[in-house]
């Protein structure tokens, strides 16, 4: 879809302002304007038009269940009824295709006891929410799929309801274009300065790279791995950075007979099917936060750690074939690995939508459909998205997300 490029305001003020308008804040700017008790305007301000940089460019576009809290297995669970019915939950609109949710089903493969009892835990848990999580045990694992390596494995937790792959660009694109069509405006510039009164209790107004100040009711940090930076311009810190994940998408001498699972590896590599081919990704060594704009490759990666842990897993990966690879941002949060939603304690006007630590595009859904209700009611509705408050942070209370790739 082509996209108009606007670099000025039509207005001087709007009622929502959403600095960063990739997937997040594309589907808050969806959710708000196609809720019939959201009457007000607004602006979208996202400094890049290509979206080459942002995370939402490099993800991998994955759904899962398998989480560690309850709130988590919540946003996927609608987070799948959401692509399962994409085009009824777009009203309808025949222009809109079908997403197909490819479920293939994450492995978690454990390579000691701790670890397993931490999945049979985690497994309770999602069973409870009505996740179809179950915990194999090796000879389970070899009798399911043949392929893989268990002789270092004492057990696994798998699930193929409702995990998978979907095509989140087709989500993305339709709800900036509907967005736009019911009167969201999309402004490619950069917000620069954010004023607050003298109390420091209300934001008042946002300044554009370009010169502009825009009065505004609401503004929405949904900068993904540049939401520390925003939000410092309202002298608020976060616990948010960059940090570099790797994907590599590689053909077999000898595919595999059946799908490959999301398989994530004691290792920390994770490898799946990626239609005729496969895809597998990591986190580097050493896992500093990164510079915004540093997307720079560790070659040695793909030799040192992920292709041996690919053939030794799955045999039939000796003989493998590297197609592509590309670096991406994960918006890291290093408190406790999990989103930080809502306003925030003091500047109640300014509404977070960050930290989503590689789980955005899944969760997208729900937190559009979520900062959408805040900004309406005043109140979450569908779904208690209160555990994500910032008030944890200022608190030291971390909301730990264990299952985190």
């Amino acid at each position: 879809m082509a996209e108009h490029i606007t670099t000025v305001p039509k207005r001087k003020s709007y009622d929502v302002v959403i600095i960063g308008g990739a997937m997040i804040g594309s589907s808050i700017a969806w959710f708000l304007s196609n809720n019939a008790n959201f009457k007000g305007s607004i602006l979208v301000v996202e400094k890049d038009p290509t979206y080459e940089f942002t995370s939402t460019s490099h993800t991998n576009s994955c759904i899962r269940q398998q989480f560690s809290r309850e709130i988590n297995i919540r946003v996927s669970q609608f987070g799948a009824e959401f692509i399962k019915n994409f085009r009824h939950f777009m009203n309808d609109d025949p222009r809109v295709p079908d997403v197909v949710l490819q479920s293939y089903g994450y492995m978690y493969l454990a390579g000691d006891d701790a670890f397993a009892d931490t999945l049979k835990s985690a497994q309770e848990l999602q069973q409870r929410c009505g996740a179809g999580t179950k915990f194999m045990s090796p000879s389970e694992i070899k009798q399911a799929y043949p392929f893989y390596n268990v002789d270092d494995i004492v057990g696994a937790n798998h699930n193929l309801v409702d995990e998978g792959y979907f095509d989140g660009n087709t989500l993305f694109d339709w709800w900036k274009r509907s967005a736009r069509e019911k009167g969201a405006e999309y402004l490619t510039n950069e917000v620069v300065a954010i004023a607050t009164d003298d109390k420091g209790a209300k934001v008042i107004s946002v300044t554009l790279k370009s010169g502009e100040v825009i009065s505004c009711g609401q503004v929405i940090n949904a900068s993904g791995p540049r939401a520390a930076r925003t939000a410092k311009m309202a002298g608020i810190e976060i616990p948010v950075e960059p940090r570099k994940r790797y994907t590599y998408i590689f053909s077999a001498a000898k595919p595999l007979d059946r799908d490959l699972p999301l398989t994530i590896d004691p290792s920390g590599v994770h490898m799946r099917t990626d239609g005729a081919n496969y895809l597998a990704g990591c986190p580097p060594e050493i896992d500093p936060a990164a510079e915004f704009d540093d997307f720079e490759a560790d070659h040695s990666l793909w030799e040192e750690k992920v292709w041996p842990v690919l053939a030794y897993r799955i045999p039939q990966f000796e003989a493998i074939k590297l197609i592509n690879m590309w670096v991406g941002h994960y918006a890291y949060n290093v408190f406790d690995q999990n989103a930080i939603l809502g306003p925030h304690t003091r500047l109640t006007n300014f509404v977070f939508a960050n930290g989503f630590s590689g789980h955005g595009f899944q969760q997208s859904p729900a937190v559009g459909r979520a900062i959408s209700e805040w900004i309406t009611y005043g109140e979450y509705r569908a779904l208690d998205m209160s555990p994500f408050s910032y008030g944890r942070i200022e608190k030291n209370e971390p909301f730990l997300e264990k299952a985190v790739i």
